[in-house]
């Protein structure tokens, strides 16, 4: 059987490329399509060889693309009009199967039932439906802000419709929690089987002893910096509530973030797994301060042993178990996330319930999950 895999943009690690890349290993020899591709964020989980980049990557930039300024390479929002128009251009008539991995747009590749599209959907577009507004408000702010709003409301409408209309084009969907299916069934009106994703077996390893002398306590966030993850609401709240935050991960909103933190956070950039197992096992709490599709950093954590505080919303209810795994706070303000903060206590929890709700979501339960789908679609 030929398989072939898509995914939208590989050009930053997040939970959706880190769940595509255990679909990379299970079919090593199936070629790899994406929009734009960063090789030198991620070469190293998707080689270049087994690459085939839309014509945008030469095409629509000057120079390679892993060579424009960051701003740039994070902001796609400025080139979404033509990204339709690239997926549908892929020719996938040699294969047997094609497993794509959609946040927004590879769900609208055409197969035409030859061969099957098995797509994973890690969220229907939230940019299109549930965030336009959160989004276009941030847009609108600045000196050039009216007209970037302006564009991207005339793009979300045009983009909108291609959405919906596309939806029917996968044989089959499959959606990474309860939270993304309910969206789908909303704006797509379709069935899919919810199957959540793994976390990889490194976390399941025997987990480094906590520093001697324990360190200073500390909350972690371990992120994208983008807005939408709402860090900014996690400085606030661990500032009002005395504690110290550190924040591993990179993105275009970590110059805003800097601006609005005090002493008390620390940014700690790019992090080795061995490095942020370190980290998550000494840590009084990880928190999830944003409405997350699924949130893999969540079963990360509790894999170390340590409990998660998360917004009472979204994938993190699938997986904490409140007073046992983690604890939530009920509404989408520092306020209340400050005033759980204040009331935590890591001692309250058992690392080893941590442990094993985490090991509900292995790779294994995952891999089985997949393959008896695309069996049931190969028939």
């Amino acid at each position: 059987m030929k398989v072939a895999l898509v995914h939208e943009l590989l050009t930053m690690r997040g939970g959706a490329e880190r769940v595509f890349r255990v679909l990379a290993d299970m079919f090593p020899d199936a070629p790899i399509y994406t929009l734009l591709y960063d090789e030198r964020k991620l070469g190293d989980w998707f080689p270049k060889e087994r690459v085939r980049t839309s014509g945008l990557q030469n095409r629509m930039f000057p120079t390679p693309y892993a060579l424009l300024p960051t701003p740039l390479r994070f902001n796609h929002h400025l080139y979404l009009k033509k990204f339709p128009a690239a997926v549908e251009a892929w020719d996938f008539s040699e294969f047997d199967l094609v497993i794509s991995s959609s946040s927004a747009f590879a769900h609208g590749i055409i197969t035409n039932g030859k061969p099957k599209h098995l797509c994973f959907v890690n969220s229907p577009a939230r940019y299109l439906w549930d965030r336009t507004h959160d989004v276009l408000e941030r847009t609108g702010k600045g000196i050039l802000g009216p007209l970037k709003k302006w564009y991207l409301e005339r793009s979300f409408h045009d983009l909108r419709i291609w959405d919906a209309e596309v939806a029917d084009r996968p044989d089959r969907l499959i959606a990474a929690s309860k939270e993304v299916q309910r969206r789908i069934e909303l704006y797509w009106r379709r069935e899919s089987t919810v199957i959540h994703p793994p976390i990889d077996d490194f976390w399941f390893t025997e987990n480094p002893a906590p520093h001697a002398p324990r360190p200073t306590p500390y909350a972690l966030i371990v992120s994208t910096l983008v807005p939408y993850k709402r860090i900014d609401r996690a400085i606030a709240a661990c500032e009002r509530a005395g504690i110290c935050l550190k924040i591993v991960g990179e993105g275009p909103a970590m110059g805003n973030l800097k601006k609005m933190a005090n002493e008390n956070t620390e940014f700690c950039g790019y992090r080795s797994l061995d490095e942020l197992k370190n980290l998550f096992a000494n840590a009084e709490a990880t928190i999830v301060p944003g409405e997350e599709d699924f949130n893999l950093v969540a079963l990360e954590s509790m894999a170390c042993g340590t409990p998660v505080l998360s917004l009472r919303a979204g994938g993190p209810l699938e997986t904490i178990i409140e007073g046992k795994t983690g604890a939530f706070f009920d509404e989408p303000t520092a306020d209340s996330l400050a005033a759980a903060l204040r009331t935590f206590k890591r001692k309250s929890f058992d690392p080893a319930a941590c442990r094993e709700q985490a090991k509900k979501f292995s790779r294994a339960t995952f891999e089985t999950a997949i393959r008896e789908v695309i069996g049931e679609l190969m028939k």
